[in-house]
């Protein structure tokens, strides 16, 4: 017979329906049966024994809610009758332990990646367009424009929809089922052949709403965070649009390389738009000196690496109720297998760890890393108040419907997707992933 529920730790006292299950259903569980009260759908949860008013609800082995008002053995968990809640934690705690997983299988296999003089190894070749400050947006647009079709790129990751092909189909006379039916979508394949720069995978146009205003902090944070994406080993080289007058001035930016990478060495083109004769000999210029950037960043070539120059960024993209079960733990064992073999792991988005904290201070190295980590969350906990909300508030209307009605149950879901190896670093916002094994960020 199909299964139709789980329990997915053995300290959980409450059920996943793996399927539609009707009212009046059969439980037979750990020796016992009983009948659902209710309808349960699909990823959401059902009560495994009665709870009274402010009993713990327990799932991953974590408390992720307490009840709200009796619940009664078999009654589905909703909005209605639980309320987020979760367990103190402590830096003092920490206990580590970790059984690596047997990676003899990978251990001489390599990559083909494009190797940095720093020594490390991207699995692309993009070229940068970089505002400075907001008010520059709107001419990286424009050099989107005239580089992105020119060159044979695409503004999406997998295909590009051939319009021009329905134009020229309907110019010479073409009925609405042969519009229909014509074949306008193109693949990576089709379009790397009409590259002119083979080895460069693509250009990025990073647009932002920053640079001015605010206080000075922020244009710092904003230059740590492009020198991040600058330095990364994925990028070739970079353009850098700037207004002239904006608090985010290209020495914040030159001095966050230079603190990341002190023989930076890519090419890197500034251009000051308050400096330019006007803004067509700025645009000309900019797409003059990325046309040349081009085609230094085209001599790299990919070269096979061992699997220990992999950096592997962890991150929700969108969440339901067997996120938990099904991707995200499958995520985590890859992670945990990438760090068996040295490489790096970055598990993000510290919001989605409210409720697991104890377990992951647990898995921390150091002490300093489980102090940083528990005052990271703490802070976040506090600012999230200040301005009317909590982590509480964090599901959204689309996970409650998916079977995620607390934060703690997404969370402890989430965290599944750093695997169980230690913890070697904890970093703040813009700081730079320097050690290998898994990282929170």
């Amino acid at each position: 017979m199909k299964q139709v529920f789980l329990q997915i730790h053995p300290k959980d006292n409450i059920l996943a329906a793996l399927q539609d299950i009707k009212k009046g259903f059969t439980v037979n569980f750990n020796g016992s049966s009983f009948e659902t009260i209710d309808v349960v759908r699909t990823k959401h949860k059902f009560a495994v024994r009665d709870f009274e008013k402010e009993d713990e609800i327990i799932m991953y082995g974590a408390l992720i809610g307490r009840a709200t008002k009796p619940t009664a053995k078999g009654k589905s968990i909703t909005i209605d009758n639980v309320v987020h809640a979760t367990s103190d934690y402590s830096a003092s705690q920490r206990k580590l332990s970790w059984q690596s997983p047997d990676v003899t299988k990978w251990k001489n296999r390599t990559y083909d990646g494009y190797h940095r003089a720093d020594g490390s190894v991207g699995t692309a070749n993009h070229w940068l367009i970089i505002p400075l400050v907001f008010c520059e947006n709107r001419n990286v647009e424009v050099m989107k424009s005239a580089l992105m079709k020119a060159l044979g790129y695409q503004t999406t990751t997998d295909f590009i929809v051939d319009t021009e092909t329905l134009i020229e189909q309907y110019e010479k006379g073409a009925s609405a089922d042969e519009l229909l039916n014509s074949n306008i979508i193109r693949t990576p394949e089709d379009i790397k052949q009409n590259r002119t720069f083979k080895n460069v995978d693509g250009i990025k146009f990073l647009n932002h709403q920053g640079g001015c205003g605010g206080d000075r902090n922020d244009s710092e944070t904003l230059c740590n965070l492009l020198a991040g994406y600058v330095t990364n080993s994925n990028v070739a080289g970079a353009t850098i649009l700037s207004l002239g007058c904006q608090n985010a001035q290209f020495k914040l930016l030159d001095a966050a390389i230079k603190k990341r990478s002190p023989n930076f060495d890519k090419p890197l083109y500034v251009l000051e738009q308050q400096q330019s004769k006007s803004k067509r000999h700025f645009i000309e210029e900019a797409v003059k000196k990325t046309f040349l950037g081009l085609i230094e960043a085209n001599k790299t070539e990919r070269k096979p690496a061992p699997l220990s120059h992999l950096i592997l960024g962890l991150e929700c993209g969108g969440s339901d109720g067997f996120s938990g079960i099904s991707a995200n733990p499958a995520l985590g064992y890859t992670s945990d297998l990438l760090v068996a073999l040295g490489g790096t792991t970055v598990l993000a988005e510290f919001p989605e760890l409210n409720g697991v904290e104890q377990e992951l201070v647990n898995r921390c190295e150091t002490k300093e890393n489980a102090e940083k980590f528990t005052k990271l969350m703490y802070i976040y906990s506090e600012r999230a108040i200040a301005v009317g909300s909590g982590f509480e508030s964090n599901p959204s209307p689309g996970n409650i419907k998916d079977g995620l009605i607390t934060d703690a149950m997404k969370s402890a879901g989430a965290a599944k997707k750093g695997g169980t190896s230690p913890v070697t670093d904890v970093l703040d916002y813009t700081e730079k992933v320097t050690k290998k094994g898994l990282n929170f960020l």
